[in-house]
């Protein structure tokens, strides 16, 4: 019954001063806001991430040149871009091939490149490798057919074009088969157009933007005939560490440890979680301080409201309320208007986030809700229970008095 009467008290209190309730949970109303939407993107950002590396499967090895922990260079970049002291060549390539445990060695040179064709001109990324890469990055054909190991023998001038390229030259797949394309003013000819994959490809990179050319061909673009790295895909997730063991092994023959870098999908995808977080706890840290503003007001207008109802504390206070009434009332009042902001932030976020899905993907888990409730109640009762005290303090006498 106490509950039920602090409940329906509460309630009469705060609707009897409508604007000042719902001025004053504006600031737990942003917070939370801002909270749980960040949330929400860090979350979905690393779904993301995680789907897109599940394309290609999570038995892949990957070899840069450089090292790729210290950051001097080594990665995953075009070729102009540098791949730290050292280059990979054919004799790495060769090597490279004795690896056992590998179902794929796929080396790759990947150079932006300005492609002309059907009146149109755009600079695109040339990925230059073997047949070998379209089923290392699980490659479907929409139309036309793949580049063989022929044509890489051949040095043929053929290429595969991502569905986006087909798309933004040629309107449709079917337009593009057969066609000459100029890229870099050298002559290729479309073999086939993939079928669109969506999202990351390689290292982020979208497997839907590359042109795809045998590496042969690409020569013309590459007089050292370099590469940028090497796929090589284990039979199994099992032999992941038996297959890098190997590329070690081999590699050490030529190069110092820290010329090269050898590391799995699963390692970059740890890695890049690692910083996802770190990241989505500093923008959460930022949005809290909303929290903390909103916190400050809840507390000054209480503070306020004492001052105002000072007389009606003396008056419940003459008529036997006791300390313990009075602190649960007021304290309570602070309770509900925080949480009240904390539930239409929360709202507000769920709408922000059903409408962010259109471009960007995000997610709001029962984490994300059960810590927007909870923050919001802890506030109301951290910055709650000063005013809360004060009033419960007040002199029954003095506070008539002050009338």
């Amino acid at each position: 019954m106490e509950i039920l009467f602090l409940i329906k008290t509460t309630y009469i209190d705060l609707k009897r001063n409508r604007i000042r309730t719902l001025l004053t949970s504006l600031g737990i109303l942003i917070g939370v806001f801002s909270v749980v939407t960040l949330i929400a993107m860090g979350i979905g950002l690393q779904s993301f991430i995680q789907a897109q590396f599940q394309k290609i499967g999570t038995n892949l090895v990957i070899v840069f040149p450089g090292n790729f922990s210290s950051g001097d260079g080594g990665g995953f970049q075009d070729s102009e871009g540098g791949f730290g002291s050292k280059s990979f060549d054919l004799i790495d390539a060769k090597n490279l091939e004795k690896v056992k445990s590998a179902t794929y060695i796929v080396p790759s040179y990947i150079k932006v490149v300005k492609l002309e064709a059907a009146g149109e001109s755009k600079n695109l990324s040339l990925f230059a490798s073997t047949a070998d890469i379209f089923p290392v990055q699980k490659s479907e054909i929409n139309s036309g057919q793949f580049f063989t190991e022929s044509d890489v023998s051949k040095s043929s001038k053929v290429v595969v074009l991502g569905s986006v390229v087909a798309k933004e030259i040629f309107g449709n797949p079917e337009r593009a088969l057969k066609k000459t394309i100029r890229i870099d003013n050298q002559r290729f000819t479309v073999k086939g157009v993939l079928k669109e994959k969506g999202g990351g490809g390689l290292l982020g990179r979208d497997f839907d933007t590359f042109i795809y050319t045998p590496y042969t061909a690409a020569y013309v673009f590459n007089p050292k005939k370099e590469f940028v790295a090497f796929y090589i895909q284990a039979k199994s997730e099992d032999d992941i560490e038996a297959v890098k063991a190997q590329v070690k092994e081999i590699m050490d023959k030529r190069y110092d440890e820290q010329d090269y870098s050898v590391i799995g999908q699963t390692e970059i995808l740890g890695t890049m979680k690692s910083i996802f977080q770190m990241v989505n706890l500093v923008l959460v840290a930022i949005g809290s301080v909303s929290l903390v503003v909103g916190g400050i007001g809840i507390m000054n207008i209480m503070y306020a409201s004492v001052i105002e109802r000072t007389t009606e504390v003396g008056i419940r206070r003459a008529l036997g309320a006791t300390k313990s009434d009075i602190l649960n009332q007021f304290l309570s009042e602070a309770i509900a208007i925080s949480v009240f902001g904390g539930l239409l932030g929360l709202g507000l976020a769920s709408i922000g986030v059903s409408i962010a899905n259109n471009w960007f993907p995000a997610q709001i888990n029962s984490v994300a809700v059960g810590l927007a409730l909870g923050v919001s109640a802890v506030i109301g009762i951290t910055f709650g229970v000063f005013p809360a005290r004060k009033a419960a303090n007040l002199q029954p006498i003095e506070a008539i008095r002050k009338r």
